[in-house]
């Protein structure tokens, strides 16, 4: 079984989406648990309708190991919240992971809005986590699969880091396990974040955090001032 893990704040607009994508999978064999971190909206109230588990959330990071630790799967998948799939998605990604023999991997992001710039955008995150996925692994936490053996061997997420704490977990499982990008299954990424604060400012603060983590080690300050527990 594999335990779908998301952790969501204020998420009533856009978590029955990604709830009813997962419903529509040809891949049966599957639970959802919301960590949830104490909405104000309905969203533990949608997560409960559609017979997902719930747990206290916070923090993407805590969130995501607080729904580890109630997983009951062999393999975790962390997905966001404003994030959807397509019908083949875990079949597929799941087909991958066992002839690949993986034990932990990331997602290629095809963008949710139809503007060419977040095609390009994307095309280039995902041209980087591929070049690097055989030296220095690299993923979006929107879509991470882990075996759960490996997650707690790690310690899962690391939550004193305040940015890219999904490239600092796959770095790590990387170590003692084999990592690699899914090819063959769509997750489709909101791009709310770029509207809100524009995709030049925020594709700088990434290009930035990167270059950042490579010379100085993980970010553990709010030096990028970069908001992960998103509203709207």
């Amino acid at each position: 079984m594999i335990s779908i893990i998301i952790p969501a704040y204020n998420e009533e607009k856009y978590l029955p989406k990604l709830l009813e994508c997962i419903k529509k999978q040809t891949y049966k064999d599957y639970e959802i648990i919301v960590a949830d971190a104490n909405s104000k909206d309905r969203t533990r109230q949608i997560a409960k309708k559609h017979g997902c588990r719930t747990v206290n959330g916070g923090m993407p990071s805590v969130g995501r190991n607080n729904g580890a630790k109630a997983a009951k799967g062999d393999i975790l998948l962390f997905l966001d919240a404003d994030s959807l799939i397509e019908k083949d998605f875990l079949e597929n990604a799941l087909g991958d992971i066992e002839k690949r023999n993986l034990d932990v991997a990331g997602s290629y992001l095809h963008p949710l809005s139809g503007k060419f710039t977040d095609r390009i955008f994307l095309a280039i995150f995902n041209a980087w986590t591929c070049t690097t996925q055989f030296f220095y692994p690299n993923a979006c936490g929107s879509g991470i699969f882990c075996k759960k053996s490996l997650h707690e061997k790690v310690n899962g997420f690391d939550e004193t880091i305040k940015l890219s704490e999904d490239m600092d977990y796959v770095r790590r499982a990387g170590k003692y396990g084999k990592f690699r990008i899914i090819k063959n299954s769509k997750l489709v990424y909101s791009m709310r974040r770029y509207d809100k604060e524009g995709r030049f400012r925020v594709g700088l603060k990434l290009l930035l955090s990167a270059i950042y983590r490579l010379f100085f080690g993980e970010i553990r300050s709010d030096v990028f001032n970069y908001n992960l527990r998103y509203r709207k």
